[in-house]
């Protein structure tokens, strides 16, 4: 008789515990909406007349500008509660001079990546990066380049990103892989600070599983004048079939904006996918994507300022990141690799 009554009472406890994470994981899958919300177009915009004001001097790689506008962001992370990762003693990777030299271009200074890191819960050894680069070109003959979409758009957008998932941590639907949010500099010298960590990754390349690159979400391009709806995705399929389609997927059960491959075309002139940080995660065989507005006339000019970002716009694409990068942390299995990257 008590045999029996014990092993009811253990048949009764394990149906509960189970009937128990069925209540705690399903939030946890479904909550992306809740915390998607949070991403705002007028904490973009707060951020971004900081990093792309006339105080930091169109942050120059190595130079005080981009030193100071690397001390606003990361003073953003201790307010949201996000450390550096395991295993790093600060939020910098220093790159240095010498590994950014590059030809007869003048040297650069020392310099630094930035990071800042979300522990999986239940896979932490794997490793999805949010990246962005947080240099631009300085200052040409006593005028400020800002560069509030280049990249500025895409520096804020990151931190707004770790934002709304450490909301979802400290709700208890923290990601279940980890995130490391990598502010990257060098890339208008030749993406120095992209190559720097995929040569010196923190963490093991074969753990990487991809990266989310972004660079330049804020304005449209002179290709779209008239469209406030739209996106360049590139890379997406070079490596990972899974990552194209979670894209896309991620995209119609969200923002629903719409994805122009015009850049992701082999053949196309630009070549954009050889032009920034993604592809140094890529040619290790990561899969990766980049997120584009394309170029408009304010490229590389002076003109390139945080008054001319449409912050609305720069939320919604900012949102799809993070919707993406919501499906990878959590999905069952990291993006398969089954292409050439070609």
């Amino acid at each position: 008789m008590k045999k029996i009554l014990i092993l009811s009472f253990a048949v009764s406890l394990s149906f509960l515990s189970c009937t128990s994470q069925q209540k705690l994981a399903e939030p946890t899958k479904n909550s992306r909406d809740t915390y998607i919300t949070s991403i705002s177009s007028e904490n973009l915009k707060k951020n971004l007349f900081v990093i792309a004001s006339d105080e930091m001097e169109g942050r120059n790689t190595g130079e005080p500008g981009q030193k100071k506008a690397g001390e606003y962001i990361i003073s953003q992370y201790k307010k949201m509660g996000i450390s550096y990762p395991k295993g790093a003693d600060s939020y910098y990777q220093k790159v240095p001079s010498e590994f950014m030299k590059k030809g007869f271009a003048p040297k650069l200074n020392d310099s630094e990546n930035i990071w800042a890191f979300i522990e999986g819960s239940e896979k932490p050894e794997e490793v999805l990066i949010i990246s962005a680069h947080y240099d631009h070109v300085g200052m040409k003959n006593g005028e400020v380049y800002n560069g509030a979409d280049d990249d500025g758009s895409g520096t804020v957008g990151v931190m707004e990103i770790a934002k709304a998932f450490m909301e979802a941590k400290k709700a208890g639907h923290g990601p279940k892989r980890s995130i490391l949010f990598l502010h990257v500099t060098g890339e208008e010298h030749g993406l120095h600070g992209s190559r720097y960590y995929s040569e010196n990754p923190l963490f093991p390349i074969a753990n990487t599983i991809a990266d989310i690159n972004i660079d330049m979400i804020g304005r449209r391009d002179n290709i779209n004048p008239n469209d406030n709806n739209y996106i360049y995705v590139i890379g997406s399929d070079r490596l990972s079939s899974d990552l194209h389609r979670m894209n896309e997927e991620a995209n119609k059960e969200t923002v629903n904006l719409r994805l122009d491959y015009k850049y992701n075309d082999r053949n196309d002139p630009e070549q954009i996918y050889y032009r920034s940080d993604h592809y140094n995660f890529a040619k290790k065989g990561i899969p990766a994507i980049f997120f584009f507005n394309g170029i408009h006339d304010d490229y590389h000019k002076s003109t390139d300022t945080p008054d001319k970002i449409e912050y609305d716009l720069l939320a919604k694409r900012a949102k799809l990141a993070f919707a993406l990068a919501w499906k990878l942390a959590n999905s069952e299995n990291r993006p398969v690799v089954d292409k050439d990257g070609k």
